[in-house]
């Protein structure tokens, strides 16, 4: 088991400063089969010194045995133990603050009143304004109502709230934008596009997130039709950029051409149709797919894909691409010597990398790696920054060519924390939305 899905403890012990002691510890810790990661000095405390441990295990049970182990070595008592996920959610991760000062009267003057209402009537005589003089064209809507999070699907609104702060974090960090979530705990689609509609004056783009399918298709293109902002549905199209993106690594690593494969899609909700229209206007032509919900397939087969069951997908495509959300559902004799493995579910794969690796795949990678993270905050954006109204299927494919060229050596995409790769993104993107559309001409290979 790798390490990213172990349960993360920090173990917080008062440590006899004494040679050898950190040892016993960690060898202790080390013979109940738990993983040692970062280890910090805290502070010292008379003839001992307070450290954090942070511990990757597998079970409760297991810690509850390292803890009894670490207890009974002399020189070392165990301060406390908690849970670091939940210790950097506690009160949230966002919130929304000034980006001017307030140091004397006269600055309340200029941001408020009298000093505003020039501002306001400057707006009202011309509206495009609103886009220089307010936070419209860096502001985005994190738009929910929680009935498809990560691969926990239907658990609501409040407990889908932690991954749309998510976003709104990774908004900010790698694209300089304010990410505000909205939660709509409705199922019902006239409900929740005619909410986006009216809360929309308030933002420059809308992201739809975590919205199962088929409501996501049709609330995407009717919010698409009636606003005059951009809309994203990003598990659909951010997954799918960065998937092409380390499509289009494996083809240099490989020299086949994406145009000429045969690609296959294990499961048809909202990321694995987001990928089957992506690779179709990127020129792709053999599509073969499957779902469990035979509707879904019919959508598939409407895009010019052909149904088939699992092993029917597995024996056939030359590329996998898995969004299921079913851990363990590619068994590795499922897998064919050089095929290309992409079970990129979150939070646990379709089949591990380690796993489709050893089965004889070319490659192999999953959702840690190929993450729509890479792709959203540079596509938003952009799509502001060109103040466009839609986000093309160019913009897309621009999106991902650039996300491709910052991979390292080895890697098919570049780490998310790369310091240039979003700004890069942002400008393709932008340049995409100002190039004017050819429908005769190709936007693939």
């Amino acid at each position: 088991m790798v390490r990213s899905e172990k349960m993360v403890r920090i173990l917080r012990a008062m440590i006899r400063d004494e040679p050898g002691h950190i040892g016993k510890l960690t060898q202790a810790i080390g013979e109940g089969g738990a993983d040692i990661g970062d280890i910090v000095k805290i502070r010292a405390a008379g003839e001992y010194n307070v450290r954090e441990l942070e511990l990757y295990i597998d079970s409760e049970d297991q810690l509850r045995v390292i803890l009894d182990r670490v207890e009974a070595i002399e020189g070392i008592r165990v301060d406390a133990v908690y849970d670091p996920v939940l210790e950097i959610h506690r009160a949230g991760k966002i919130r929304m603050r000034s980006t001017v000062s307030i140091e004397r009267i006269g600055d309340v003057r200029k941001i408020y009143t009298p000093g505003v209402a020039t501002v306001c009537l400057e707006i009202q005589a011309h509206p495009e304004k609103a886009w220089d003089y307010t936070a419209l064209g860096h502001t985005v809507a994190i738009v929910t109502n929680g009935t498809a999070v990560l691969g926990l699907g239907n658990i609501g609104v409040h407990a889908g709230l932690p991954v749309m702060e998510g976003k709104a974090v990774l908004l900010d960090r790698l694209a300089g934008l304010s990410g505000v979530p909205i939660l709509i705990p409705s199922r019902d689609a006239d409900t929740f596009v005619e909410t986006v509609i009216q809360i929309s004056p308030s933002f420059g783009a809308i992201q739809i997130e975590d919205v199962a399918a088929p409501e996501c298709f049709e609330i995407e293109e009717r919010l698409i039709e009636q606003l005059p902002i951009p809309v994203m549905h990003d598990d659909q199209h951010g997954t799918a950029v960065v998937c092409l993106a380390a499509l289009l690594n494996a083809m240099e690593h490989t020299g086949l051409q994406l145009d000429r494969l045969c690609i296959g899609l294990v499961g048809l909700g909202a990321a694995g149709m987001g990928i089957a229209k992506l690779l179709v206007s990127f020129g792709v032509k053999d599509l073969v797919g499957t779902d469990i919900n035979r509707e879904a397939t019919r959508r598939f087969e409407a895009l010019g894909g052909s149904g088939k069951d699992l092993a029917g997908v597995m024996s056939r495509a030359q590329v996998v691409i898995s969004t299921t959300g079913r851990p363990g559902l590619i068994e590795p004799e499922m897998v064919r010597e050089g095929q290309i493995i992409f079970a990129i579910s979150n939070p646990v794969p379709e089949i591990t990398p380690q796993l489709a690796l050893a089965a004889g795949a070319a490659f192999a990678v999953d959702g840690r790696s190929v993450n729509n993270a890479l792709g959203f905050p540079g596509i938003f954006r952009g799509a502001l920054d060109a103040r466009t109204r839609r986000i093309s299927d160019a913009m897309k494919i621009a999106a991902a060519r650039t996300i491709a060229q910052f991979a390292e050596p080895g890697e098919l995409v570049p780490a998310l924390l790369h310091p240039d790769v979003h700004h890069a993104v942002a400008e393709a993107v932008q340049d995409a939305a100002r190039e004017p559309a050819d429908p005769d001409g190709p936007t693939g290979p």
